[in-house]
């Protein structure tokens, strides 16, 4: 074999192993991009089955608001039938949260939280921008029953007026904010919710948890305390004398039975000779909280919904937040399909 033909069958030789290796390569590319393929797929497919569920939880949530709504026009229409236009803790939307089975896939969790019984931060200041000088006594005196001393009235006060001068020294203006580490500003408008408290000055963690349970952030100021909900804190919180020997057994009269006139009220023995007037006292309750807890395809979702029942028992939902955990707290009732 000459070495021409030599040449020439090396030359194919090697051209075919060009092109093997180059085909190799070219599958071995098809490779990775078919397994990237596949995961970005799967990616995508498990993040549009999330949001599937989420929406599906979040839509199961509504229900289960509209579903409270119902309880809170019927509980009207059954006051108004017996002519007792009062709100308390013993009625049936007020006992438990109502469990509601979906199918195999989840749960449905439904609170109905009152908020007539929490003193309203946003009585504070009057619509006018004067300074209510009797929630101010009721706030001081709730700190006190509380004991809370390192929270100033005042700093609340300067959080909702709409001018930038401190109320007193104890008061906190945009001046004390911006030299915090973030800086930011006052309010300077009302409580849009009770977690705002936690910018105010002096209201650390530990006090923001004391103070939750027994205020509200309610859209309007002077609804007033319903007498029936309030806790033993608030009740202390309507006179400097009030001590919580007597403010608990308030509660104990209470759970025997629940107060149809404030007149009754007042003239438990506990206040006797403090001359507490009914100013600022209800029996009745106009703001709620709807709290659900939605388990559905092992995805969880929460909401809270603030809704106000008008007086002629009309139930619209106010504002919703879908940030709030670890809301479920009462017993549960499991309510069938039947």
């Amino acid at each position: 074999m000459t070495s021409g033909n030599l040449s020439a069958r090396f030359g194919r030789t090697g051209q075919r192993g060009v092109a093997l290796i180059m085909v190799l390569l070219a599958m071995a590319l098809v490779v990775m991009l078919a397994a990237g393929m596949t995961q970005q797929q799967s990616v995508r497919v498990f993040k549009a089955g999330h949001y599937l569920a989420q929406q599906q939880g979040t839509s199961i949530a509504l229900g289960a608001e509209a579903f409270a709504r119902r309880i809170l026009v019927r509980d009207y229409e059954e006051d108004k039938e017996a002519n007792e236009m009062v709100d308390s803790l013993d009625e049936f939307w007020a006992m438990n949260a109502a469990i509601l089975p979906l199918d195999e896939n989840g749960v449905a969790e439904v609170q109905i939280d009152d908020l007539g019984g929490r003193f309203n931060l946003n009585d504070l200041v009057a619509p006018n921008g004067q300074v209510n000088t009797l929630a101010k006594e009721r706030f001081s005196r709730l700190l006190a029953a509380l004991e809370i001393s390192e929270v100033s009235v005042d700093a609340l006060i300067d959080w909702i007026d709409e001018n930038d001068q401190t109320v007193s020294a104890y008061g906190a203006e945009d001046g004390q904010y911006l030299s915090a580490e973030q800086a930011y500003r006052a309010g300077n408008q009302p409580f849009v919710s009770v977690s705002e408290l936690r910018l105010v000055e002096g209201v650390g963690p530990e006090t923001y948890q004391k103070l939750r349970p027994h205020v509200a952030a309610l859209p309007v100021s002077g609804v007033g305390i319903n007498v029936n909900t309030a806790t033993a804190e608030v009740l202390r919180s309507l006179h400097e004398e009030l001590t919580d020997a007597q403010a608990a057994a308030i509660l104990e009269k209470r759970k025997e039975e629940r107060f149809e006139d404030l007149q009754d009220f007042l003239a438990l023995p506990e206040f006797a000779g403090l001359g507490l007037k009914s100013t600022g006292l209800s029996l009745q309750t106009r703001f709620f909280e709807v709290v659900s807890r939605i388990t559905y395809d092992s995805r969880v979702v929460n909401m809270v919904a603030t809704v106000f029942r008008n007086p002629e028992g009309e139930v619209r939902t106010v504002r919703r937040d879908t940030g709030q955990k670890n809301r479920i707290t009462k017993e549960p009732f499991t309510i069938s399909e039947g």
